[in-house]
């Protein structure tokens, strides 16, 4: 029996306990199973979850818990390391039953090979809305780009923009704009970033990291502007089968 699982707090509908399920259905692995575990307190839940589960190989990783899983690991990937957040893990164990655990990121492999069909020559500015885990690796990938970004938060650190900042100057300038918070995600559907949405344009592009449900309440307004739209579901079948390619590496 092969285990996987998905870690993170609080664990509803998960896109990825259905992905792998379907995807070991029909390669026919019937030895093998992805189960949630929700984890609220790391410090406790995760060497506790090891312990328990000897057969576990692989774990995605999701809210909030892509930075403070770092400090559990043996090792990291460069390009995680470099990102500063961790969304997958492998599980390997030696012949005496030592384990060790490897993390890597593979939200940025996803975001960048779906953001990229849309980019235009325009597109050299992007606002990041969020400053988790997942803004992290939405990061690394403009760095890689070439597109200058800053982040947006409702607490903004040193050099980040609060939301009240955000003038029709500043969106006039910055024409991508990237929902990496949880806001307007099932079942708070309703939910929107507070952002001056009569200043979007045709020039914009609008991705949200958000798939459930498939159109945000702030998708819905960047189309009613004419911006162009993107959510985040095939982001997440990237990452997931990236992450099955590193589980089997």
């Amino acid at each position: 029996m092969k285990k996987f699982g998905l870690i993170g707090y609080p664990l509803g509908h998960s896109f990825s306990e259905k992905y792998f399920t379907e995807k070991f259905n029909n390669l026919g692995l019937i030895d093998h199973c992805y189960k949630l575990y929700p984890i609220e307190v790391m410090a406790n839940g995760f060497p506790k979850l090891l312990e328990e589960n000897p057969l576990l190989c692989g774990i995605n990783v999701t809210i909030p818990h892509k930075i403070e899983v770092m400090g559990f690991l043996d090792e990291i990937d460069e390009a995680a390391a470099a990102i500063g957040a961790v969304n997958c893990i492998k599980i390997t164990r030696t012949a005496d039953n030592k384990k060790n655990l490897k993390g890597y990121n593979t939200d940025a492999y996803g975001f960048e090979s779906s953001i990229k069909p849309f980019l235009e020559p325009h597109h050299k500015k992007a606002l990041i809305l969020g400053n988790g885990g997942a803004a992290k690796a939405v990061k690394y990938v403009l760095g890689k780009l070439g597109i200058e970004y800053k982040f947006v938060s409702r607490n903004p650190k040193e050099g980040m923009l609060s939301y009240a900042d955000l003038t029709k100057e500043i969106l006039e300038d910055y024409h991508i704009i990237i929902n990496s918070s949880p806001v307007g995600t099932y079942p708070n559907v309703t939910e929107k970033p507070e952002l001056p949405y009569e200043f979007i344009s045709d020039k914009h592009l609008f991705y949200d990291l958000i798939y459930n449900p498939a159109e945000t309440v702030f998708l819905a307004k960047g189309r009613e502007k004419g911006a162009k739209t993107k959510n985040g579901y095939e982001m997440l079948e990237l990452q997931a089968e990236k992450s099955w390619e590193i589980w089997n590496e």
